[in-house]
């Protein structure tokens, strides 16, 4: 079979070039596949990090892809469905999680022939940080497709709100495993910085935005003990000062290490390897793919409830899930993490077997199904 995937590859860097990656090499195992690129994904001004793309210091694999579609330039649409059609695939496949790609993906899917499946993948469909444009550009980029995969309940609860008609599956977000193995605790702490090598070690991973709540950790981890060490490592998306200024009243703010530049894939592994448990206290959230780094690296999580998080974590009994999103309820979960070390030993155990679960050929397997029921 013939698969195309219009998205972003190598040499963009990134979640979601890492995860489209690890679908095209495992969907290639078997299949004749085929990567189309993004010559622009997005704007700069839609872009508040340093860089889009892979720097020396990443582990990304080169792909080789078509780069064909400038997402701001409505002529390449154009051109961008006739190559893909000249191809002639079986299937084709997008991933979708802002609303600025629905008018580019949803005209080449909508112009790429018929005979051809098409297949949406869904880390988002309502954005963490909603328009008012952004449901009608949405609903066209759905109607676009005739088969979908989500990460989540709650990304299928929003897809089934605009598209009820709509063909899909549920699955979990495979695990990243190019991130290397696991470092030794106490080599991981050196190489961070780490003073207080007997503290209990928080993590606060990727990258910074409004609704992950950075805030709601930093103002918790101000009332805890000197035992405590913070780890936030991760670009910000906009300013940082808001959280700066959060930090320098704490009093135990000599035990925050930050590195708020992007984190390579060579960085990864000190960090996860550090850390004794990664908290995610968002305010809003379909999934992570934190979680699944977290997994890799066998990190127990802390996590608010909302959006498919309690899903994908407390359901599995991979981490615990606070109360609320307040820094009371988050610092008292932390707590109760470290209180008892059983707590860490039967979360771990959980994790080993979710690992086994949530390999790339399970999830190509289910798509391949979903691919196959809609022909």
């Amino acid at each position: 079979m013939k698969i195309a995937i219009l998205s972003c590859f190598y040499p963009y860097r990134g979640g979601i070039s890492q995860f489209n990656t690890c679908l095209f090499q495992e969907l290639s195992k078997e299949h004749e596949v085929r990567a189309f690129n993004f010559t622009r994904q997005y704007p700069q001004i839609l872009f508040p990090g340093k860089t889009q793309y892979v720097t020396n210091e990443d582990n990304a694999v080169p792909v080789p892809s078509t780069r064909c579609l400038d997402t701001a330039n409505p002529f390449t649409y154009i051109s961008a469905a006739r190559e893909i059609k000249a191809w002639r695939p079986d299937l084709f496949i997008t991933r979708y999680w802002m609303s600025w790609f629905a008018p580019s993906l949803g005209y080449v899917a909508r112009h790429i022939g018929k005979g051809c499946n098409k297949i949406a993948i869904l880390d988002n469909v309502t954005p963490h940080e909603e328009h008012f444009f952004d449901k009608p550009l949405s609903r066209y980029y759905l109607n676009s497709y005739n088969g979908f995969i989500t990460l989540c309940g709650a990304v299928s609860e929003d897809l089934i709100s605009l598209k009820p008609e709509a063909r899909y599956i549920e699955t979990p977000h495979p695990l990243y495993s190019h991130f290397g193995q696991k470092m030794s605790r106490e080599e991981a702490m050196e190489s961070i910085g780490i003073r207080n090598r007997s503290g209990r070690n928080i993590l606060f991973f990727g990258l910074i935005r409004e609704y992950k709540g950075l805030d709601i950790l930093l103002e918790a981890f101000g009332k805890m003990g000197d035992d405590y060490n913070l780890i936030v490592a991760g670009e910000p998306y906009g300013s940082f000062e808001k959280y700066q200024r959060i930090i320098d009243t704490l009093p135990n703010r000599e035990n925050i290490y930050l590195n708020t530049n992007y984190i390579s894939d060579g960085e990864v592994a000190k960090y996860f390897s550090a850390a004794d448990v990664c908290v995610l206290p968002y305010r809003s959230a379909t999934q992570s793919g934190i979680s699944s780094i977290s997994y890799h690296f066998e990190v127990p999580l802390i996590t608010t409830d909302v959006g498919g998080l309690k899903q994908m974590i407390g359901d599995s009994g991979t981490g615990l899930i606070t109360e609320n999103g307040t820094p009371e309820a988050v610092g008292a979960k932390i707590e109760e993490y470290f209180a008892t070390a059983s707590v860490k030993d039967n979360l771990i155990e959980n994790i080993r077997a979710e690992k086994e679960r949530l390999s790339w050929n399970t999830f190509a397997s289910k798509l391949l199904a979903l691919n196959a029921s809609i022909s």
